[in-house]
């Protein structure tokens, strides 16, 4: 799905300008639970999956998230915001009918949906979020970008829709990455480049939705920007509850890149919301040291190397349809893929492994889009990865 295409076809702007009155439909549906489909009035073969908190009442304003699935598994998405949608009273929504595949399809479902969605219920158009899983993931990207007031993003195994880090973006995001995903890469060089605030939850597994604790985390994460940008009030037994959680988890961080990581973050989290100065402090303290400064520069340099590894196999994949150079690429493609996948056999769950298995991924998912020689196609599905 290309950026032009979204950029001039998910433009929502206009609901989020002339929020409807909710209607009588919205009475008529249960809250507190999680309905598999909400067919959408204006076209009944657009549903969506819903979770209305227990307490909605169409007397204030509620946050809003609207979600994209790329196999149209809109529940999935519902089930993993619902303990936090809870908490924190939000309204989540995600298409049945927004899926990988030609961008047409995906803007009728957020077109319907959106729509629908802001004529049933009130919507704060202050507090809108979007949400994806991998290729919905870029959906949410894509809708963001094309508008000025949404507040954040939940990006998950995937980013932009042309794949390309940007220094800065008006809305927050809050991505997630499986040591063994395929996108693993790009998430981590959309989080390097990005200045606008952001946090990237990495987790032990493949190309998949986060577990259900760092979805949790993802819109509490949003709360504490909805205080930053003055969408929300300040709410110091929040912020309080927070920190501490936050502080314990760097209290059992892994190591020096992790703890640095963690401590960044904090600071620019919780700036002129809490009292943070021990933290810059430490982190001032750790950027100084020879050890950490290793630590840092052999993680960046590994980051460097993977997308290294990647682009040059891709380029070898192009030497494919020459006749002159497809025996020698051919060659040194078998070469690169076996060493690859010796490392993804290790019985030790190292880094070096989950970067093998994670290149491995990279290169075998969309091959036949990416080449068209037979022979080539046949020796990567010897390498394909089970997926976690």
């Amino acid at each position: 799905m290309g950026m032009r295409a979204l950029g001039k076809t998910l433009v929502l702007a206009a609901w989020f300008v002339a929020l409807s009155a909710p209607g009588a439909s919205a009475q008529a549906l249960e809250r507190g639970t999680i309905i598999d489909r909400v067919p959408c009035t204006g076209d009944a073969d657009q549903t969506y999956a819903l979770y209305l908190p227990s307490t909605y009442s169409p007397d204030r304003k509620w946050s809003l998230v609207l979600a994209f699935h790329p196999a149209a598994r809109g529940r999935l998405m519902v089930e993993k915001f619902q303990a936090a949608a809870e908490q924190y009273g939000y309204i989540v929504a995600a298409s049945n009918n927004s899926r990988n595949g030609p961008h047409a399809v995906s803007q009728a479902a957020a077109r319907a949906m959106s729509t629908d969605v802001g004529q049933r219920f009130s919507i704060d158009p202050q507090r809108v979020y979007l949400a994806g899983m991998s290729g919905g993931a870029r959906v949410a990207t894509g809708i963001a970008l094309a508008n000025n007031n949404i507040a954040g993003v939940i990006a998950s195994s995937a980013g932009y829709p042309d794949s390309q880090p940007r220094a800065s973006v008006p809305f927050a995001i809050f991505g997630t990455a499986g040591t063994e995903d395929f996108n693993y890469i790009e998430m981590r060089l959309l989080d390097r480049k990005l200045s606008s605030p952001h946090f990237l939850a990495v987790f032990p597994g493949g190309h998949t939705l986060p577990p259900d604790d760092i979805a949790f985390d993802a819109l509490e994460w949003m709360e504490l920007q909805a205080m930053q940008s003055r969408r929300r009030g300040r709410d110091d037994m929040l912020v309080g509850r927070i920190v501490e959680k936050r502080r314990a988890r760097i209290a059992a961080g892994t190591g020096p890149a992790e703890s640095v990581y963690l401590l960044t973050a904090l600071v620019a989290d919780f700036k002129g919301l809490a009292d943070v100065s021990a933290e810059a402090a430490r982190l001032d303290q750790m950027s100084r040291q020879a050890d950490v400064r290793k630590a840092l520069k052999r993680e960046h340099d590994s980051d460097t190397a993977e997308g290294r590894m990647l682009e040059e196999i891709f380029t070898l994949e192009t030497r494919l349809g020459t006749d002159d150079g497809r025996e020698i690429a051919l060659m040194m493609l078998r070469e690169r893929l076996s060493k690859l996948a010796r490392k993804a056999k290790a019985d030790a769950d190292t880094p070096e492994r989950s970067q093998a298995r994670r290149v491995l991924r990279s290169v075998t998912a969309g091959a036949a889009g990416r080449v068209q020689d037979r022979e080539y196609l046949a020796l990567l599905e010897q390498y394909r990865q089970p997926g976690r």
